[in-house]
């Protein structure tokens, strides 16, 4: 645990350096909203797809599963063979570990739609389309919204890393510290508004996921 003058030199190296940290930190938290944006572009449509063609969603799944189970810095340095240094290494990176929670949960959410609800849709002479984008979605929207819930969390984790590509961001200031002789106080100026991005994020699209449960279903 770090001693108290290690939280001494914390606060100095905050007092000096605050601009520095706030930069790093909204670029590490850009950084990570830019790739899970690019996964709900993409992944929400193939979850829609496999929710209607439910023998490819296994086999869509498995690939999702098998991008997340390769180690995050060895994906890093894959891509940056083909990308090279900089934050687009890392956008990428974000994005490929974001398509699984976006994917499996937009599935999820829509074969949980009650099947009565959809039959009583049709009944009313709903199309196809409308079936989906006035009934299905809206049901399914706060599990949708669990999965990029997950997939920004897993990000902001991811984006920390992304220092070893030079793509910035708080893991930069991190690195920093473990460079450094006594850099205990410049880890935790990287590491403590790291945690604190993930917390503050997770509370505020859990509060909109709440939101978006349906009212009926609500606790």
């Amino acid at each position: 645990m770090a001693d108290m003058n290690t939280w001494q030199q914390f606060w100095y190296y905050m007092t000096n350096n605050g601009a520095y940290v706030l930069s790093q930190f909204m670029r590490h938290f850009l950084i990570s909203i830019y790739g899970v944006l690019l996964a709900v572009i993409v992944g929400i449509p193939i979850g829609l797809l496999i929710s209607r063609r439910r023998k490819l969603s296994s086999t869509v799944i498995g690939i999702a599963n098998v991008i997340q189970t390769v180690p995050s810095l060895a994906m890093l340095s894959i891509i940056m063979l083909g990308l090279g240094l900089g934050v687009n290494t890392v956008i990428v990176t974000v994005f490929l570990y974001s398509l699984l929670p976006i994917i499996k949960n937009t599935y999820t959410g829509m074969a949980s739609v009650d099947t009565a609800i959809i039959d009583s849709a049709r009944g009313m002479g709903m199309t196809g389309f409308q079936r989906m984008t006035m009934v299905e979605i809206p049901l399914s929207l706060s599990v949708i919204m669990a999965g990029i819930r997950n997939a920004l969390i897993i990000a902001i984790g991811i984006t920390a890393i992304g220092a070893f590509v030079g793509a910035g961001g708080l893991g930069d200031i991190i690195v920093r510290g473990t460079n450094a002789t006594n850099g205990g106080a410049i880890i935790l100026a990287g590491a403590i508004p790291t945690a604190l991005m993930a917390i503050i994020t997770d509370l505020i699209l859990g509060a909109i996921q709440q939101r978006l449960v349906p009212k009926g279903t609500r606790r």
